[in-house]
């Protein structure tokens, strides 16, 4: 018989527990960035709950209410689902961890859970799972994005902005704008900064400080993670050195 079990963390057990992805390098920049994230967000009513079978990481789901969210949605009484990620499967621990959000989105009154998906990525969550569980799509973007929602009710749905393609115009020079929500950030950053720096090309990199300036600064509904060089989107993800060498001289 498996023992199951639900981890919630928090800032008293974060240390000991640490949090899922990046756990196997628990001393670098990336994973301590994040921790540091948590930390500040728990207070703001996020939730990082991992899954564990017999003592090992079967998976894990991050959420928090939207007007803290890192995903660029609009919408009011919330929550929003930043990361799902199971790597025991066929066990229906995706679906176990969506519905602890469900659960306590209506315990919350909450009007529905939001997620934004993109099948292109591995650094989204699968829509597929998420239908599974009666969430229905009803926004999309540019760049594949899905915008998906369980609601309770007959309240608005969420949505997404429609104003991609102007966020770009500003910015001409090598632009990185990230926060610290994705542990992977840190090496994303380093290999779009290697693969420019081969060409000559000096990177801004801007640190998204609210949710004000997420919501106006962001190419993307991901949040997280944008590149942009001379107007045009680059990637919303990690890239290898060469594939960022390759992105960047198309566009010198």
């Amino acid at each position: 018989m498996k023992t199951i079990e639900f981890i919630q963390i928090n800032k008293e057990n974060l240390d000991d527990q640490g949090c899922y992805c990046l756990r196997s390098k628990p001393n670098s920049t990336g994973y301590t960035n994040k921790n540091e994230w948590l930390i500040g967000q728990f207070h703001e009513g996020l939730k990082y709950i991992k899954i564990m079978e017999d003592n090992k990481h079967a998976g894990f789901i991050e959420y928090t209410p939207i007007e803290h969210s890192s995903r660029v949605v609009y919408g009011e009484n919330y929550l929003v689902i930043h990361c799902l990620w199971v790597n025991i499967t066929g066990k229906g621990y995706a679906s176990k961890l969506i519905q602890t959000c469900i659960q306590e989105a209506r315990e919350q009154r909450k009007d529905g859970v939001i997620v934004v998906t993109n099948p292109d990525t591995s650094w989204t969550p699968s829509k597929e799972i998420f239908i599974k569980n009666n969430f229905i799509e009803v926004d999309t973007a540019p760049y594949g994005f899905e915008l998906l929602v369980h609601k309770f009710g007959h309240s608005p749905n969420p949505y997404f902005p429609t104003d991609w393609e102007n966020r770009l115009k500003p910015f001409t020079n090598l632009t990185i704008i990230r926060t610290q929500q994705c542990p992977f950030v840190d090496i994303a950053t380093e290999n779009i900064i290697k693969g420019a720096n081969r060409l000559g090309i000096q990177a801004d990199i801007i640190d998204i400080q609210s949710r004000e300036e997420l919501m106006r600064l962001s190419p993307t509904p991901y949040g997280i993670y944008g590149v942009i060089f001379k107007k045009t989107f680059i990637t919303f993800h990690r890239l290898t050195v060469h594939s960022a060498l390759k992105r960047l001289k198309e566009l010198i």
